[in-house]
């Protein structure tokens, strides 16, 4: 296959809208998904059918892999900006120049897969939108992103009548009432929680779904001095389940397996992508979802069992306003949060389609092809 006809497969399949699965939705109970479905296609070709005299091959578990496909990324318009290379760390982080045309069109796909595959066939979970900032006082320890007028900061940094003192407490204040960045959709969806329940007779459970782009402090001493924190931005996709407690574990679980499979299913090679059990530091239970980079495992999707405590410390006061139906039980619901990083999900889709082909016959390190293995349905 020439490098042209290569651009033109990806130019094609990126335009292409995926299709859905799945099926309308009975007592939470989704159709089974299947794995060994291309995100953008066809299965891989096998060896008979790539180009007479070359061979694939896996990328190699060293920098040469990632390196060559963040070039080829750059130059297929996959990636923004040719002028400076992207490190991985940039990538993961969400600290570079953004994607190109044929990275936002796949990410777009990747986006109405996931629509359609958590919202749209499900009777019982709701879309919902939040801002982008969050008000309220800062908590101890919390380390997000604030919003602050630059014409205020500029006005107490001038002050000269100001002692340090003074000029410590005026700026600590600034930063405890001014707004945040989000950091995630979790709060967005609680907001909701209430309004929401209406919808469902306050029947459980339910979900809230959301796609955004949410912010977060990410450190990179290579581009910037005296390891100052810039600003990571990652597009996320978040389902939050409200479920009795009597049932949680066994929604995790559900939701766990329908998630690795979800991603799997567009896979060429869908052994890459793993799960693992995690805790927090509370002592709550979770699991995140792993792809194999070249590097190593990296988490694309958590999935978290918060109990009812983030209910009650959003709405305190009323209990009452908080009962669903469990049954004939009015309970407390607890909080179950899938949260996505399409943006390195649709890394590990890249990497996933990554191939490097020799050539059979001399066998050159220097005549390696490198080829992104995405085909149209």
């Amino acid at each position: 296959m020439r490098s042209g006809a290569v651009v033109r497969a990806c130019q094609k399949a990126c335009r292409c809208l995926l299709s859905g699965f799945g099926g309308r939705v009975d007592g939470g109970q989704p159709e089974r998904l299947t794995e060994g479905s291309s995100l953008l296609g066809e299965p891989p070709r096998s060896p008979a059918e790539l180009p007479g005299g070359s061979e694939p091959r896996e990328a190699p578990e060293s920098g040469e892999g990632s390196e060559a496909l963040v070039e080829i990324c750059q130059r297929r318009h996959f990636l923004n900006g040719t002028q400076r290379r992207v490190s991985r760390d940039s990538l993961l982080s969400g600290c570079h120049a953004g994607f190109g045309p044929l990275g936002l069109e796949l990410r777009k796909n990747l986006v109405a897969e996931w629509w359609s595959s958590v919202v749209v066939f499900r009777e019982q979970v709701f879309p919902v939108d939040a801002l982008h900032h969050e008000s309220g006082p800062s908590l101890p320890g919390d380390n997000a992103f604030r919003l602050v007028s630059a014409e205020t900061l500029r006005e107490i940094l001038q002050d000269k009548e100001l002692s340090k003192e003074q000029l410590v407490a005026f700026l600590e204040n600034l930063l405890k009432t001014s707004g945040k960045l989000r950091e995630n959709l979790l709060h967005g969806a609680l907001e909701h929680y209430v309004n929401c329940l209406d919808l469902v007779n306050k029947r459980l459970p339910y979900g809230l779904a959301q796609i955004g782009v949410c912010f977060h402090p990410a450190s990179d001493t290579k581009q910037t001095s005296n390891g100052v924190k810039r600003i990571g931005e990652t597009t996320e996709a978040s389902l939050v389940w409200f479920t009795s407690a009597r049932t949680a574990s066994q929604w995790l679980d559900f939701w766990l397996r329908h998630r690795l499979l979800w991603w799997r299913k567009f896979a060429v090679s869908p052994s890459n992508f793993s799960s693992s059990d995690c805790q927090d530091e509370e002592g709550r239970k979770g699991n995140k979802l792993y792809y194999n980079f070249p590097w190593g495992k990296e988490p694309i999707e958590t999935l978290w069992n918060l109990g009812d405590q983030e209910l009650l410390h959003m709405y305190p006061g009323n209990v009452s306003q908080l009962h669903g139906r469990d049954g004939r039980k009015n309970v407390v619901p607890s909080v179950l949060s899938i949260n996505g990083d399409l943006d390195r999900g649709m890394l590990a889709y890249l990497y996933d389609s990554f191939q490097l082909t020799e050539n059979s016959f001399t066998r050159k390190k220097n005549l390696h092809r490198k080829v992104l293995l995405i085909f149209q349905r």
